[in-house]
């Protein structure tokens, strides 16, 4: 079962010490600067805990730049959104992305275009545990109903059936500690596990990221741009 989630936050840190508990993995979808936290590249407090996520073996994917929805605004916006989160994400671990969650999971079909051309594996989720809508000590519940729920209506029997892609927003304290440890001690109790979408899709880590080798030095006289590394992942 593959865990989607916001980040980072103060509170990721937290997320990830409850995963390691378990050994349990998640994809970790990204935003650069927003909720006001500075960007992800120049703060350290966002660039280790990143640097961390790679390290305990989750997927790092992109959330977009600002979290602007990307069905209402121009192609030239969109690519701003994706490549400088790309930068920014590259300058902490030394590779970027091939998965991204769009915001508000709006992608019309030009958004739909831009990401193809960007070589994008565009990313959704089938249980929402509508955990932003819950939040106080009452109404968690409904969230981690929400969860139960999901888990118990998947047909383990069916290849089409069997996983869920679960969504939830580290951003949100309640979120993070009381819902996460929830979700985590459930999944245990049950024989399942948390993995990464990657893994979930059966793609090799490989496929994950993309490099970015600067293109050799132009023989030619006449300046030119650099090479765009070749999309590796799946579409």
């Amino acid at each position: 079962l593959e865990q989607p989630i916001s980040s980072p936050y103060i509170y990721t840190d937290r997320v990830l010490d409850q995963f390691a508990q378990y050994g349990f993995k998640a994809t970790f979808f990204v935003t650069g600067i927003n909720l006001g936290k500075g960007a992800i590249d120049t703060t350290a407090q966002w660039s280790n805990v990143i640097k961390r996520m790679v390290a305990e073996g989750h997927q790092v994917a992109s959330h977009t730049w600002s979290h602007q929805d990307l069905s209402v605004i121009t192609d030239a916006q969109r690519y701003d959104q994706m490549v400088k989160n790309e930068m920014a994400i590259r300058n902490i671990i030394g590779k970027y992305p091939t998965y991204m969650r769009p915001p508000y999971s709006s992608c019309d079909a030009e958004c739909q275009e831009v990401m193809s051309d960007l070589g994008y594996v565009v990313s959704y989720f089938d249980l929402d545990t509508d955990d932003y809508n819950n939040l106080t000590p009452e109404k968690i519940q409904v969230a981690k109903d929400n969860f139960k729920n999901g888990i118990d209506t998947r047909n383990s029997g069916d290849p089409y059936d069997g996983d869920r892609l679960v969504i939830g927003h580290d951003i949100h304290q309640l979120t993070a500690e009381n819902l996460t440890a929830y979700m985590l001690d459930y999944l245990y109790a049950q024989g399942l596990t948390a993995v990464t979408m990657g893994e979930c899709l059966q793609d090799p880590k490989e496929n994950w990221y993309r490099d970015s080798t600067p293109a050799p030095p132009s023989t030619s006289s006449t300046r030119t741009s650099s090479a765009v590394p070749t999309p590796t992942g799946p579409t």
